[in-house]
């Protein structure tokens, strides 16, 4: 698999050992190639997961075998990684997840074999309110591609009357993303309320294309479903820029809305996508500053009798105020307080 590498990335140096192991069988694409399609975006892919909880998508053997879901960052995580204690009132438990700050985090984590990248849509310094609206567009098997674009289209439409911005992205399978920032001021519970609320008003303008029954099996399969349930808690998605895992390496690509009709997932692979990042850069590069305010969602879902029940975690546990100065771990200490 190649001797071990030790990689200058920016000011760290990160130790890469079997850079040579074939993670995509497609086209032969190593892990080192894959930490250099992140180096190649690494504005992009830093945006898209900064100072969020993140859920690591790991394939220690390519993407053809084992797949691992890992919230915990192991204990042999370098100094500078830094992490956010989350609580799963569920389980009763808590883990310190990757909460990315710098590009090497990125690569660390490729690394230790994670290919995806599942951030929350709310960051470290108060886990339990989202900044980030997601708008998942999910077809059913029998749905084509063309059909996700056409929703897409209805999508743009009402953010526009609403006065929302929105940034869509291949999901790098079938569907299709739109984020949305949002003020930091509601949990999570009103925040899916509002995006069943913009979900059925898509569905009430194109009742052909979509379909929102609770059951998936009661779905028409050869719909839409615009999923509202990712804006529930700990509930996560492909980042942009996150690659997926297949074989053929396709990525989540942030699109311009005038390329959405044209642009097809295949399109964006590890293989092409840095030549279209070195030309046009991180296209979500403005997200942060076109902040929508989703009372007219709310009130929207009072009319419509929308009311998702409050998780544990917001009922049961106050939100986590981070100070400013974290350790590597990412726990909080007090200012001036050494490292252990």
């Amino acid at each position: 698999m190649g001797e071990a590498i030790e990689l200058e990335v920016e000011d760290r140096v990160v130790r890469v050992t079997n850079p040579d192991r074939v993670y995509f069988p497609a086209r032969g694409e190593t892990k080192l190639d894959l930490i250099q399609y992140y180096i190649s975006v690494g504005d992009g892919i830093v945006r898209a997961l900064r100072e969020r909880p993140c859920m690591l998508h790991r394939f220690p053997t390519g993407v053809t075998g084992e797949k691992v879901h890992q919230k915990r960052l192991p204990a042999s995580a370098p100094e500078w990684v830094r992490t956010v204690r989350v609580f799963f009132p569920r389980f009763n438990r808590h883990a310190d997840e990757l909460c990315v700050t710098h590009i090497a985090d990125v690569v660390w984590a490729v690394q230790m074999s994670t290919v995806e990248f599942h951030p929350w849509n709310s960051r470290c310094q108060d886990t339990e309110k989202p900044d980030e609206w997601r708008i998942d567009l999910d077809p059913g098997p029998k749905a084509t591609y063309a059909q996700v674009k056409a929703v897409a289209a209805v999508c743009k439409e009402v953010l526009d009357e609403l006065g929302a911005v929105g940034w869509p992205k291949t999901s790098g399978g079938k569907g299709m993303h739109i984020y949305v920032r949002i003020e930091p001021r509601w949990g999570f519970p009103e925040v899916r309320n509002a995006a069943w609320a913009f979900a059925l008003e898509v569905e009430r303008r194109v009742p052909d294309l979509v379909d929102l029954s609770w059951w998936k099996k009661d779905r028409d399969p050869a719909t839409i479903f615009v999923d509202y349930n990712q804006n529930t808690r700990d509930h996560t998605i492909a980042s942009a820029y996150s690659v997926r895992g297949y074989p053929e390496a396709p990525v989540s690509a942030p699109l311009r809305w005038d390329e959405v009709a044209d642009a097809e997932p295949r399109d964006f692979t590890i293989a092409t996508m840095p030549a279209r990042y070195a030309e046009l850069g991180d296209l979500h590069a403005g997200i942060d500053g076109a902040v929508f305010a989703i009372e007219p969602l709310l009130e929207w879902a009072d009319r419509d009798g929308l009311k998702s029940q409050p998780t544990p975690s917001t009922s049961s546990r106050p939100a986590q105020e981070w100070p400013a100065e974290w350790t590597g771990r990412g726990r909080p200490r007090r200012p001036g307080t050494p490292r252990r």
